[in-house]
């Protein structure tokens, strides 16, 4: 399982709203859940903001990886948001985080999920990628530029680099 596979364009989405981390993780769930039919918005928001709780998603450089298990995910499910303003996620450099990747797996997903993680965090520790992104302006661009560095990522990663 790829990240291309799971991130589709209509869930990389382009200047959301931020405001607080709580409401770019309800937006998030919203979302989600009027385009998955089988999650409800509630569980995962809950699911979310309890990973939040064990210890912030915020992996520095203004980004966050939120991600949670989902017991109604039949398949992992990825989402991108790119904020209009930055939000203090309690990342571990301290900065506020204007780019948000999503991960929802199923509940029994283990290596699958680590794996998409991994993958998550190589593509956005990137800088250019970060800037890449940063300086799109639409949403199309958004996702072909995610595209771009998760295929970069990916090559790289083949090749046990």
């Amino acid at each position: 399982m790829t990240l291309d596979a799971i991130l589709p364009p209509e869930r990389t989405l382009f200047d959301v709203p931020g405001g607080s981390k709580k409401r770019v993780l309800e937006f998030f769930s919203t979302f989600i859940a009027q385009n998955t039919p089988s999650l409800d918005s509630q569980e995962v928001f809950s699911r979310l903001i309890g990973r939040e709780r064990l210890g912030s998603t915020g992996i520095g450089n203004g980004v966050a990886i939120p991600h949670a298990r989902n017991p109604h995910c039949k398949a992992p499910i990825a989402g991108f948001l790119k904020l209009t303003e930055p939000v203090d996620f309690d990342a571990i450099d301290g900065e506020p985080v204007d780019l948000v990747f999503v991960l929802l797996v199923p509940e029994e997903a283990d290596e699958a999920h680590l794996a998409l993680l991994g993958q998550v965090a190589s593509v956005m520790n990137d800088a250019d990628t970060r800037a890449k992104l940063r300086h799109s302006t639409s949403q199309r661009e958004t996702h072909e530029r995610l595209m771009e560095a998760i295929r970069r990522q990916s090559a790289t990663g083949s090749q046990g680099g």
